[in-house]
């Protein structure tokens, strides 16, 4: 469920972090930091979840509060509730490894009730929410989609809903692609999923590996890549454009099912998105002349491996 691409930028921001507390690398501090932003996705899945279903049981809430009225109106004892019954949010509630993740990550700790009652007026202002209340039937295409405009046309493009994310959540900027596509998966095909194991074994595998390669080869690494920098200021690369090198380099080297030109295509991405402006072009510049150099010496050493899902 987790990228490629997200695994390097979660390896890339734990090598920074690590740089920034200390040169000399703890490979156990490294693990768990890693590990930590792993979690940090987690949480923030099961909360963009968890906020969805709230909005849509807050018809339930909504009716109870208006019927409680000393002198309730007509419109006050019709509420539709349609949406609180819907059969995908009841077989949400019903998935065990929600149920846990959620007792586990607390997300109504954090919760805005303001901004969950605005978002479900919001909704059933909507001409959405009156076609789906409209069918008296439950068809479960009608039960997907009306959570998924929740979520992608109430929740998404709420600019005070993404402050209130950020607020909570300092991997929102990185994780926000992945997520969209994350809950909108999750909507078409929830029993795929397991909150216990967000994260392949062979995927957590992979980025523990290429974290503790690029610690343990540092060395190695730098080697190759100090020649490259006579015609640069050392002291003026951003510390980041140096980490997404040593990144490549290990690599190259040492993850023989990762083609060359995925590494470097993938890594000036990341210089672009992560580092200066003119870190794309530095990256590329410096890798190419590196896997240039490696490929000549035979030092780089690629196989296929068809069922690999890294």
């Amino acid at each position: 469920m987790i990228s490629r691409r997200n695994i390097r930028i979660k390896v890339m921001q734990t090598l920074y972090t690590l740089d920034s507390i200390s040169k000399d690398a703890n490979p156990n501090d490294a693990v768990r930091l890693l590990n930590k932003q792993f979690d940090q996705t987690r949480k923030l899945l099961v909360y963009l979840i968890y906020f969805t279903t709230e909005v849509a049981r807050y018809a339930e809430k909504d009716a109870i509060k208006k019927a409680s009225k000393h002198l309730p109106s007509a419109d006050d004892l019709k509420i539709n509730t349609k949406i609180s019954g819907n059969e995908l949010l009841w077989k949400i509630f019903e998935m065990p490894s929600f149920a846990g993740a959620v007792g586990e990550t607390k997300p109504a700790q954090i919760i805005d009730e303001n901004l969950l009652r605005k978002t479900y007026e919001a909704l059933i202002a909507s001409e959405e929410y009156r076609d789906y209340i409209g069918v008296l039937a439950r068809d479960k295409k009608n039960e997907k989609n009306i959570l998924e405009f929740i979520f992608t046309d109430l929740m998404l493009p709420n600019e005070n809903f993404i402050n209130h994310v950020e607020e909570f959540f300092i991997n929102w900027d990185d994780d926000a692609e992945m997520m969209h596509l994350l809950v909108l998966n999750f909507f078409q095909k929830p029993h795929q999923f397991d909150f216990n194991e967000l994260v392949t074994k062979e995927k957590i595998d992979f980025a523990k590996s290429l974290l503790l390669t690029i610690i343990d080869k540092r060395e190695v690494s730098m080697e190759l890549l100090k020649p490259k920098l006579k015609n640069w200021d050392a002291e003026r690369i951003a510390t980041l454009d140096l980490i997404i090198i040593q990144m490549g380099i290990c690599e190259f080297l040492f993850f023989e099912t990762i083609p060359t030109k995925v590494t470097i295509n993938e890594y000036i991405d990341l210089a672009k998105d992560y580092s200066t402006p003119q870190s794309g072009q530095f990256i590329n510049g410096i890798l190419d002349n590196i896997h240039k150099e490696l490929s000549a010496e035979g030092k780089i050493v690629k196989k296929t491996f068809k069922n690999s899902t890294i």
